[in-house]
């Protein structure tokens, strides 16, 4: 027997309850709502999914947002929503294998959705290969015309770069048991994390530049949205401050000595189901990342 009601969400700084009806209601009136993702879990595609029509049933006009897409494929997108390419033909078009590379199962019912309601999607990405090279050299070395419409990040402040290197990404190595300090998440991994956030929050910020805006929903990974870090923080950076961040969690409590600010709301999900593979390309590319990192460090502290 469950000892909880169905559609739990939790605010996060007090760990009570919060009125479903109440709390979608409020979100549809944002300009920008962020529903946060861990890219292999099947339930939260689902979550999101639920959202995302309940939001549209509040608010007819939306458009939703996806990382998974970097902006050269907008056309493509433009075609599927338009009814012109079958599944497969879609997925071949976005270079959904090589751009991306999970299970496309995971999203495919977010994109038939968007596709049946005739809702428009957003590519929120940029060009990858322009993420390592500000990371590598720096926003200022990269010429204007190769910056994929992107603007220069708003500085990362110190508790993003705290964020970061507490979640061990981009850091250098930390003795067993002590904190992460804030400068152990290198000046690289940072800018190329910024990049990132950045991008989402121009695509975004240029689909609200329309004389009736739609409610964007953004679906983003969950490490770009957390306490107002990331995405949120350059979107204030570009004038949009009414944006909603909510976010799942597979756990039974919230600690709110850690879960506080995470976000305006915390949904409690049933049991998932078991995690989808991650890509064997982007186990890769965090080993070599991992390498990298650690041998950038090695040298710093030479």
């Amino acid at each position: 027997m469950r000892d909880h009601p169905r559609a739990t969400w939790l605010d996060p700084t007090s760990g009570e309850h919060l009125d479903e009806r109440a709390l979608l209601a409020e979100m549809a009136t944002r300009q920008v709502v962020l529903l946060g993702e861990t890219h292999t879990v099947a339930e939260i595609h689902r979550w999101q999914l639920h959202v995302a029509t309940v939001l549209r049933f509040l608010r007819p006009n939306i458009a939703v947002g996806f990382e998974m897409f970097p902006r050269r494929v907008q056309a493509v997108l433009d075609e599927w929503v338009d009814g012109e390419l079958g599944t497969d033909a879609f997925l071949d078009k976005v270079e959904w294998g090589t751009v991306w590379g999970f299970d496309a199962q995971l999203y495919l019912p977010l994109f038939h959705f968007c596709r049946q309601h005739r809702v428009k999607m957003l590519a929120l990405n940029c060009h990858r290969p322009l993420v390592t090279r500000v990371g590598k050299e720096g926003w200022e070395a990269i010429p204007e015309n190769e910056r994929d419409g992107l603007t220069p990040s708003a500085e990362a402040t110190p508790a993003y770069r705290q964020y970061l290197a507490n979640l061990g990404l981009g850091r250098g190595p930390v003795a067993d048991g002590a904190a992460a300090p804030p400068s152990s998440a290198t000046d690289r991994f940072v800018r190329a994390q910024q990049t990132w956030d950045r991008a989402f929050a121009s695509s975004i910020a240029r689909a609200l530049q329309q004389p009736e805006p739609p409610l964007v929903i953004g679906i983003i990974g969950r490490g770009h949205l957390e306490y107002g870090h990331g995405t949120p923080y350059q979107l204030a950076d570009l004038g949009v401050t009414s944006t909603g961040v909510l976010l799942p969690t597979t756990s039974a409590q919230i600690d709110v000595s850690h879960a506080s600010g995470i976000s305006d709301a915390v949904f409690r999900l049933d049991e998932p189901d078991p995690e989808a593979p991650m890509p064997a390309k982007m186990l890769k590319a965090i080993e070599e990342h991992k390498a990298r990192v650690a041998a950038e460090a090695k040298v710093e502290l030479q």
